[in-house]
């Protein structure tokens, strides 16, 4: 049971770090800043550190930060469409269907992640460990993805 619990912990720490970490990043790339992994791994420690865990007591600060990494997504989606919309004319046939593929992927596990989001909102206290994690998993598959949309645009 130690262990379990032990996990569990781990998983609400990265919880934490992840979504502290991506609303400061995602704004990062919205200003044209360079935010280095280092600042983020540095903001990611703070906050890690303040939050420790999210509990089922502590759900709103939960869905707020999830919200605001939901919303951070949603506009860095919004940019890529637009640089795909000013550059289609430039792009050959190969381009164009990359960059359609991995904007479909990018709104389809943002879609999971909403849905993740939903269970935050409104699981029962014995789930809210494993939407938790459910959570934190789905939010590492979008962000791996984002990095790998970013090199193709």
């Amino acid at each position: 049971m130690k262990i379990r619990t032990l996990v569990f912990s781990a998983q609400a720490l990265a919880l934490c770090t992840l979504l502290a970490a991506s609303p400061s990043s995602f704004a990062a790339e919205a200003s044209g800043d360079k935010t280095t992994a280092k600042d983020v791994s540095r903001k990611a420690g703070e906050t890690g550190r303040a939050i420790k865990d999210y509990t089922v007591a502590q759900r709103d600060e939960a869905l707020k930060q999830a919200k605001a990494a939901l919303d951070d997504a949603d506009a860095r989606i919004r940019r890529m469409e637009r640089k795909l919309d000013n550059e289609w004319d430039k792009m050959d046939q190969a381009a164009r269907s990359k960059s359609r593929a991995a904007l479909n992927r990018l709104r389809r596990e943002r879609g999971e992640l909403a849905e993740w989001y939903g269970g935050l909102k409104h699981g029962s206290t014995e789930s809210w460990e494993q939407v938790k994690a459910g959570f934190v998993k789905s939010y590492e598959v979008l962000k791996e993805s984002f990095a790998k949309a970013r090199k193709g645009f």
